[in-house]
């Protein structure tokens, strides 16, 4: 094909008819555009003769796939708002903290126990320790959880995560393409990354009777242009400084969540966002190449496994330290189980640096497999929670904790 409309067009075409698939097999949508995406990407092969790989359309589809990720998280930071995180800011830092603890522990642990050099050890811990955000947004919308007590949890444990991948970042490139990594350097951009989330935060949230009166726009085309122009300004900028475009749309939907004109956004943003989402998950799918990643199969699967375990236990704890029920916990650390963008940019990192030519096929199966398996375990989390709750009893337990409390409190 060397006609970019029409590989455009055939692109959107596979799309509409996986997603009619798997409305049909009752699946999650996302792995079946992961899928597709591989089966036609730049690094899939011909069938019967018929070149169908999207190479010069590759690029576009790629941009229009960042475009995506904007869309998923600034209709998520809708659902929500500035109010509602500061009020949790405590447990969200707690259940952050927890999360990246067990997850990056694990981590280190399996590329030790892998015999990976020190760097590559440092980029696989970095791979299976942050979540998807893309993925996890899409989720929470699709499974319409947007609503649930532990979504509050799951949103800040995402931004907790982009501030420690600025810093992890920072100092994994220092010790890959430079050899060294300055402290001072690495603690200016967390600082960097973190004074932005807040000052976006705060200021937005001072700036609301600002922004109702200069979105009292009656022609929904120039309340669209104003409301786009802001969403790519302020994530734009956000890359700048070496903060995800990703966060920056989630902050720019929690700072519109305030305002009185939160439900028409929502309701003109939302074609926006399903179809530029869906072409995010195959863009990605595109990206990956099939024939590496037999060399990684074992790999991938340990990591997978492990990743599965630290998810579990990290929402347990994360969601009991919050107040939460076993129930919500296990939500948690099933929705954000899936790895995607962020996993990725550790992976090409260390291609750039020259590592070990396996973390490239062990990071795209293993994002792979993530994404496939995560919205299928996190759809059925009440099933999950009702053999885990026959087995350990976590239902009993929280009775049994709530009545000691209640016969502590004494009476008013």
């Amino acid at each position: 094909m060397n006609y970019i409309v029409f590989e455009i067009g055939v692109a959107i075409a596979l799309i509409a008819l996986s997603g009619l698939l798997s409305a049909k097999l009752r699946f999650s949508v996302i792995p079946f555009y992961i899928l597709v995406g591989m089966a036609v990407g730049p690094h899939s092969f011909e069938i019967w003769h018929i070149d169908l790989r999207f190479i010069s359309s590759a690029p576009l589809i790629e941009f229009l796939g960042r475009i995506g990720v904007l869309f998923l998280l600034f209709y998520l930071g809708l659902e929500f708002s500035v109010g509602r995180l500061i009020r949790s800011g405590k447990s969200i830092v707690v259940g952050g903290t927890i999360y990246i603890l067990i997850n990056f522990t694990l981590g280190l642990l399996f590329g030790f126990m892998a015999g990976l050099p020190m760097l590559e050890l440092l980029v696989v811990a970095g791979i299976t320790t942050i979540s998807s955000s893309a993925i996890a947004a899409k989720v929470l919308v699709d499974l319409k959880r947007t609503a649930n007590p532990e979504t509050e949890m799951i949103l800040g444990i995402i931004m907790f995560e982009d501030v420690f991948l600025a810093i992890y970042i920072s100092i994994i490139s220092g010790l890959i393409l430079s050899g060294s990594s300055s402290l001072g350097g690495i603690l200016l951009s967390a600082s960097i990354a973190l004074g932005f989330m807040l000052f976006v935060l705060i200021v937005g949230r001072k700036a609301v009777p600002l922004l109702n009166r200069m979105l009292n726009i009656r022609s929904n085309e120039l309340f669209l242009l104003v409301i786009f122009a802001v969403l790519f300004v302020v994530a734009g900028f956000s890359e700048t400084i070496h903060v995800a475009e990703a966060i920056g749309a989630l902050l720019v939907g929690l700072v519109f969540a305030e305002t009185e004109h939160r439900k028409r956004i929502e309701h003109l943003i939302l074609p926006f966002r399903d179809f530029f989402g869906a072409v995010f998950f195959f863009s990605f799918g595109l990206t990956i190449d099939p024939t590496t990643l037999g060399g990684a199969v074992w790999l991938s699967l340990g990591a997978v496994v492990l990743t599965l375990a630290g998810n579990f236990a990290a929402g347990l704890w994360a969601g009991h330290s919050a107040g939460l029920s076993s129930k919500a916990s296990i939500n948690i650390g099933f929705t954000i189980v899936a790895r995607g963008e962020f996993s990725i940019i550790m992976a090409n990192l260390a291609k750039a640096g020259g590592l070990l030519p396996v973390i490239q096929p062990f990071a795209a199966l293993y994002v792979l497999i993530l994404a496939v398996i995560g919205p299928l375990l996190t759809k059925e989390t009440k099933h999950i929670y009702r053999i885990l709750d026959r087995v350990f009893r976590l239902s009993a337990r929280e009775g049994h904790k709530e009545r000691r409390e209640q016969a502590v409190t004494p009476d008013r």
